[in-house]
């Protein structure tokens, strides 16, 4: 039995990752969860495990190159006998391996396929992950008439979190298109047919190069001309549908067959409140135009596209303030007791616990302090319903080279200082080298961002969300502060919180760095829980 080693999820709005080292090669014996390789990605290190004991088979991709999510990295043969040499590897050897027991071809690659009776194979959407129901269509790296290889991507598709690589299911010839770049496709839907002949030939009157092959492909993206389903309609449209109140047969659909999309029952809506007068299209957001460039400085000008991560990341942070009512409220901490208490125990701290005692630690106390107060600010919005944290996952955001990455230190709320100063510098020295896991950056409640490392003296953090808050840490200075009627220079720092106004009224917003500032100026407060 052959079991294949794919790319795992790499975290949310990381779609590919470049394999850095293989620790097998093949013919080595493997046991269950053993390291087979190390991805590398824009922002971790992530180390694939074997999903079974055997034998290393083929690799699929070796070092260097990069893959996608849910990419065939490599096969493990389950029972334990050394891999053929893919010289004396035959189409049937192949189909068998790939699960068909009867010799046919076989339902390979991660979007899955099947026969249609004729001898050819479906190339259907993959699995695009929980809550995804939908995908559109990036890229095609054949056409119609192209011999591929079994496991050869053969297209490329984008979701709202992911992009998910399609490979060929089996080796033989791309005989039709049936979802043209741009399309929008269901999971499991058909999006192109092949041959099941791994000589290369087009099922019988169709010739690669041939006008039947050139009209196969021109009718690739057409509406429903060769996609054999019933239309159904988008998931988030359906429910869109029943929560303004509209009947199928008051939207017009604008996808293939018809399909109703969600952003036709938004034009539907606006219509219906709009009865009476013609509807009027919405603009079009638009990027502002470039102010013009002189010949001699569009020369100097370096034209560099946007990785797919970044795109992303762009739209993630725009989202946020499109759906986020953003507020930030400020204050000021006097940062002398707590710089004393440092300064008195930090030798005896670092003796007995092995750690440096750094500010970090008063901060995450100091805010798990205060949601205990005001615990909208640990809260979420999940529809309808605010969802209230009894725990407290702290986000601590820490600067790597390859770019900001927020660690999560969960249960700060009950744990001591030295385990939170343990676990931030283990977390940060690991971030560093690229080495966190994506569930260790998953699951935050809320977060700190210290910008004063940098000598940022006053900013408005963005929320990450869904959290409802961020707490902005920034430098310390030394300024002149009236202390029982004298004036004296103290170290002081800004404090920042943004907040989600939709559920952190001002007057909780204000409580929470009131009582940030309170503990921070007289740490024992903390002790006393006060």
């Amino acid at each position: 039995m052959t079991t294949e080693v794919r790319v795992p999820t790499l975290g949310e709005s990381v779609t590919e990752a470049t394999v850095a080292t293989w620790f097998k090669k093949p013919g080595d014996s493997v046991s269950a969860d053993e390291m087979l390789c190390e991805l590398e990605t824009d922002k971790v290190t992530v180390e694939v495990p074997s999903p079974a004991a055997g034998t290393m088979g083929e690799i699929v991709a070796d070092e260097g190159e990069t893959v996608g999510v849910d990419a065939l990295l490599a096969t493990i043969d389950e029972s334990g006998e050394k891999p053929a040499d893919k010289g004396g590897e035959t189409a049937a050897d192949t189909d068998t391996a790939s699960g068909d027991e009867k010799g046919g071809p076989a339902a390979g690659g991660s979007g899955g396929s099947g026969g249609d009776g004729t001898g050819n194979i479906d190339v259907r959407v993959p699995t695009l992950g929980e809550s995804v129901t939908e995908a559109t269509v990036s890229t095609w790296f054949k056409k119609v008439g192209d011999s591929v290889s079994q496991d050869e991507m053969l297209c490329e598709l984008e979701t709202d979190k992911v992009s998910v690589e399609v490979p060929s299911p089996a080796a033989g010839t791309l005989c039709e298109i049936l979802a043209g770049e741009g399309e929008t496709v269901e999971a499991d839907a058909r999006i192109a047919v092949l041959s099941g002949s791994a000589d290369g030939t087009i099922q019988p009157g169709v010739r690669p190069g041939s006008e039947e092959a050139d009209t196969a492909q021109a009718k690739a993206g057409k509406a429903g001309e060769k996609a054999e389903r019933d239309v159904e309609d988008a998931p988030s449209a359906q429910k869109a549908m029943e929560e303004k109140g509209l009947s199928r047969d008051e939207v017009e659909g604008s996808g293939r067959d018809g399909r109703i999309m969600k952003e036709d029952v938004a034009k539907a809506t606006q219509a219906a409140k709009s009865a009476g007068g013609p509807e009027a299209p919405a603009p079009e957001a638009k990027q502002p135009s470039r102010a013009p460039v002189s010949a001699e400085d569009a020369q100097r000008e370096e034209r560099v596209k946007m990785t797919r991560l970044r795109q992303t990341i762009a739209r993630r942070l725009k989202d946020a303030q499109n759906t986020a009512a953003i507020l930030t409220t400020y204050n000021e901490v006097d940062m002398t007791a707590v710089m004393d208490l440092r300064k008195q125990y930090k030798d005896e701290f670092e003796k007995k616990h092995e750690v440096k005692l750094g500010f970090m630690s008063f901060f995450t106390k100091a805010c798990c302090h205060a949601l205990k107060e005001v615990p909208e600010v640990n809260a979420e919005i999940d529809g309808n319903e605010i969802v209230y944290k009894n725990f407290v996952h702290m986000g601590i955001a820490t600067g790597t080279p390859q770019g900001l990455v927020v660690p999560v230190i969960r249960d700060a709320d009950s744990k001591s200082f030295a385990e939170i100063e343990k676990e931030i510098g283990e977390k940060g020295t690991r971030a560093r080298d690229g080495k966190l896991s994506m569930q260790e950056m998953q699951g935050g409640t809320f977060t700190i961002s210290n910008g004063g490392v940098y000598g940022s003296l006053m900013s408005s953090p963005i929320l990450n969300p869904p959290q409802s808050g961020i707490l902005g840490m920034h430098k310390i200075q030394q300024r002149p502060m009236v202390v029982n009627g004298e004036i004296k220079a103290r170290p002081m720092m800004y404090l920042a919180l943004s907040y989600d106004h939709r559920i952190v009224d001002g007057k909780g917003a204000v409580t929470f760095l009131v009582r940030v500032k309170d503990a921070l100026e007289d740490p024992r407060r903390l002790l006393m829980d006060l």
